[in-house]
């Protein structure tokens, strides 16, 4: 019998955490949910939450396994994209998922996620706020203006050919992701 394609994949999911107590437990369990018979493991970044969010990672580590869920904790918060490079460094997959912790990017949307690059064999699969049925739960009116702010000026300076530019919900080729951060200098 001939495999899967999505189950010859594997993929590492990489949530940064900062004080998310309240939301990883249920993160991970939708993320169960949702690729019941895809193969992943979980890496939670946490800078250092004061909450207890290490200590709820670590209870769901040996509920679903360390294999499965890993912590990568650092000592203090160091931002967003330090902590998708650091996730990357322990991912041990060929296909990285980044996603955030506060329940904007829903797990059940990653299905889809792998569908699409299966179907079209592309290097990045993006989510996007800004499509028809696209949106933000619980973002006041300001920071939603932001957002879209941010991305019409990158749409008319860039032309970059995706909706969302500062959105964190992304499917990559390991290789890829690699490659792109390794060119790109940032502060």
């Amino acid at each position: 019998m001939e495999q899967r394609e999505e189950e010859k994949n594997k993929y590492s999911i990489i949530i940064p955490t900062y004080n998310k107590r309240l939301n990883i437990a249920l993160i991970v369990y939708l993320i169960f949910k949702h690729l019941m018979d895809v193969e992943f493991e979980i890496i939670v970044v946490d800078d250092g939450s004061p909450d207890g969010t290490q200590e709820i990672v670590k209870q769901l580590s040996s509920i679903y396994g360390e294999d499965c869920i890993l912590l990568r904790a650092r000592l203090k918060k160091l931002g967003l994209g330090t902590a998708y490079i650091h996730g990357l460094k322990h991912a041990s997959e060929n296909f990285i998922v980044i996603m955030d912790a506060h329940l904007s990017h829903h797990p059940k949307y990653l299905r889809s996620f792998i569908k699409k690059q299966l179907e079209t064999g592309a290097s990045i699969v993006t989510g996007t706020r800004y499509v028809q049925g696209g949106g933000v739960h619980g973002w006041n009116l300001m920071r939603k203006l932001t957002s879209r702010g941010a991305n019409v000026l990158a749409q008319t300076l860039l032309w970059p050919g995706v909706s969302d530019l500062t959105g964190s919900f992304r499917l990559y080729k390991k290789s890829v992701l690699e490659d792109i951060i390794s060119s790109v200098v940032s502060n």
